[in-house]
């Protein structure tokens, strides 16, 4: 559950089952009532009507808070933390960090570590379209050491140098009146 647009169905769905909720935050609901067999499969139902999941399972709710945490940090947070990720992480979630990092990587396929740089380069792309910020802005914005070490991870994951990638951003179509007048056509 990452959007307010979850979030407000969640809240939605319970009240429909005559459920007070204390806390609907990123994949975490608090009820005051003990659930029963039967709301807890009308929650389960009314969620996936929604295209949403209820997750009972310790371990895949933990991924879950682990997916959230790393995304508000990289796309919702103005600044990224100036700790280490495991370090963040581990406060954040009360868990040890090679626990998690172990089931993470078990359970997804991929290790923590690609999952937040995955997110940090889509961040950058969106920095590079917004074009608010320059290159070492940015730079310093997602916690890089230098422009040269977002540069080589960013060209590592998408191919693209930030400047090529801003480029392409950057080409404009053709005025219409322009299409097939060789005199415009260099």
């Amino acid at each position: 559950m990452v959007s307010e647009r979850c979030k407000m169905v969640v809240k939605e769905e319970l009240r429909n089952l005559g459920l007070h909720f204390i806390v609907v935050d990123l994949g975490v609901v608090e009820i005051m009532e003990d659930l029963t067999e039967e709301q807890n499969k009308l929650i389960k139902i009314a969620l996936h009507k929604s295209g949403l999941e209820l997750m009972d399972d310790k371990k895949a709710i933990l991924i879950e808070k682990i997916k959230n945490v790393i995304i508000e940090m990289v796309h919702r947070s103005d600044e990224l933390p100036k700790t280490n990720f495991s370090d963040f992480l581990s406060e954040k979630l009360k868990y040890d960090y090679t626990y998690m990092a172990n089931l993470f990587s078990e359970v997804q396929g991929t290790t923590i570590e690609h999952f937040i740089i995955s997110h940090k380069i889509e961040r950058i792309k969106e920095l590079i379209i917004y074009d608010e910020l320059n290159i070492t802005e940015i730079a310093w914005k997602m916690n890089y050491s230098s422009v040269a070490h977002l540069s080589n991870q960013f060209k590592k994951v998408t191919g693209l140098s930030p400047t090529h990638f801003k480029q392409l951003k950057d080409k404009r179509r053709s005025p219409i009146e322009e299409v097939g007048d060789t005199d415009h056509n260099n």
